[in-house]
């Protein structure tokens, strides 16, 4: 089986590399409602999902299901508007595909981008959170199975997940483009059923900050793979169980988009930072 997956990569890592021919150093992928969220990418070659050998499809409407590569501040990039979720119905190494992808390229640092609920009530829909730690309650890991030592290890620390220097360099972005930003724990659920309050109130006391269906996955698999990581939450929602509200899509992924801005201006000064150390 991971024979095959490997071939799957090797094969879309081919068909990429006969149009991209300086290795990316920064991989993005964009959350709910973020695709905007890289407007500062000066695009060179656009492929949608179904160009690429082996890649799944995105089938959340609000995920455009494009790979696009480009410069940002100088820096080769490659960015995911739209990833793949266990909801979905997809495996963890289907969900991670996007991630073999980006370290067979070469990608050095990963910026890993979603829409979260608030489980904070000092937070404020609209805000902005850099992901200091997850809890990955899935059930899912996309290591399991037979490993390959060329990809990672067997068993990978996890202790220190999402790189300190990015994640010092996220906050010095945001007080440029004076923006306060949050810090905090990332909960990952499978989904799609949103948050009942009492699972609401056990998030919330065993050490959560936010919430959602995405990122853990995909960032396990960086961690295998030796790649650092940025992650970076938009608040969508306030979940407060106590005073519940009824979320939906279309409110989450309204914000999400009001918020993609903001988040583009960030990702752009975290990589004029970067920039300077090439």
């Amino acid at each position: 089986m991971m024979k095959i997956y490997k071939q799957q990569v090797g094969k879309a890592v081919d068909f990429l590399t006969r149009h991209i021919k300086i290795p990316p150093v920064i991989g993005i992928m964009t959350g709910t409602g973020l695709g905007e969220s890289i407007d500062a990418l000066d695009a060179k070659n656009v492929f949608d999902y179904k160009e690429i050998p082996n890649i799944p499809v995105s089938t959340v409407q609000s995920h455009h299901g494009r790979l696009i590569y480009g410069t940002l501040e100088g820096l080769d990039v490659i960015a995911m508007q739209g990833r793949f979720h266990l909801y979905e119905g997809y495996s963890a190494k289907e969900v991670t595909f996007p991630i073999r992808l980006m370290q067979q390229l070469g990608v050095q640092t990963l910026i890993l981008t979603n829409a979260a609920g608030g489980l904070n009530l000092t937070f404020n829909a609209g805000d902005i959170m850099v992901i200091l730690d997850h809890i990955n309650l899935t059930g899912e890991n996309p290591l399991a199975g037979p490993n390959d030592a060329q990809w990672g290890a067997r068993f990978p620390d996890m202790t220190n997940v999402y790189d300190k220097e990015l994640a010092a360099i996220a906050q010095r972005a945001g007080r440029t483009c004076g923006e306060q930003l949050r810090m905090g724990v990332y909960a990952g659920l499978k989904g799609p059923s949103l948050e009942t309050s009492a699972e609401t109130r056990f998030l919330r006391q065993i050490g959560a900050d936010a919430v959602g269906f995405s990122t853990v996955q995909e960032a396990i698999a960086a961690v295998h793979a030796k790649i650092k990581i940025l992650g970076l939450s938009i608040i969508t929602n306030i979940n407060d169980p106590d005073n519940p509200t009824a979320d939906t899509e279309e409110g989450i992924v309204e914000v999400a988009q009001q918020a993609a801005s903001k988040l583009s201006v960030i990702i752009q000064e975290v990589a004029k930072d970067l920039a300077k150390n090439e």
